[in-house]
Formats: C-alpha cells, structure tokens, sequence
C-alpha cells in the first residue's frame, strides 16, 4: 500500500471530522515506517480559541496525528480481517515539541515501529514542515477487539 487518499483513509481509521488528522499516505512500508500528510487550514474549528490572535495547531491534536498515522501502520502490518474488529487506545506518550504549526503548513508525519506485538505496538514518532522538525518521540498504543 504506498499511497492511500482519504477514502482509503477513511476506511482503516474509525475518526470522523473533526478529528480525522490524517489527509494522506505518502508511503507506506508493512510493519517498517509510514510517512503521512495533515494539511493544516486556517478554517478548522480550533483555531477560533488557540488562539485568536495567533492560531498555533494544539500539540494534542498533533499527538493525534502521530497516533492515527500509527494505526494505519500498525492496520497495514496485521490481518486486514482481524482489523476490522478492534479499537485503538493510546497507551503513553513521550513528545517534545520543537516549534509551532500555524495555518498554511503541512505537517509531515514520520513513524517507524520500535516493537510491534499483535495486539500493541510502540513507535517512534516525527512530525516536520519542511525541512523543520516540529515535534519527536515516543507513542504507544493498544488494539483490542471489539465486543457487542
């Protein structure tokens, strides 16, 4: 799966608007790394408050991001049937932020699995715009299966 569109997208992650982050997949390697794209508009919803006068892209929402893009990878790297069935929770996270996101950039995202298990997994994260590295660490998370 090398380039998903946000139908394809739509299809792996369970988020809706507002809070789908993910707007494409640029690469995407099974259970090796995920480069993944978030346009950042001025017209979303959370600039209004963070802030007025200067709108910053809120570093959870970021995080979000960085989680979702993990899925996506950790859904591309497991059976597609299994998939379908589980529920992501987030476990800890290790992020530093190194500058801003404003309206206008592209946020980059980067994510290479340090373990993956068949239930959990816990992977470097790296978000740039540009060439400029915003925020890196560590997540990890947990699939587990949905119950009726």
């Amino acid at each position: 799966m090398p380039d998903l569109d946000i139908e394809e997208i739509r299809k792996i992650l369970p988020q809706r608007y507002p809070f789908l982050m993910i707007d494409r997949v640029l690469e995407l390697e099974a259970g090796k790394k995920i480069v993944a794209l978030k346009n950042v508009s001025f017209n979303e919803e959370y600039f209004s408050g963070h802030f007025p006068e200067q709108p910053i892209m809120p570093g959870i929402l970021i995080i979000e991001a960085m989680a979702q893009a993990s899925i996506i990878l950790f859904y591309g790297s497991q059976n597609s049937e299994q998939n379908k069935k589980l529920s992501y929770y987030l476990g800890s996270v290790k992020v530093r932020f190194l500058h801003p996101v404003i309206p206008g950039d592209q946020l980059k995202i980067t994510i290479e699995p340090l373990k993956m298990l068949s239930n959990a997994g816990i992977v470097k994260a790296r978000a740039a715009v540009g060439d400029k590295e915003i925020a890196v660490g560590e997540i990890s998370f947990m699939a587990k299966e949905n119950t009726p």
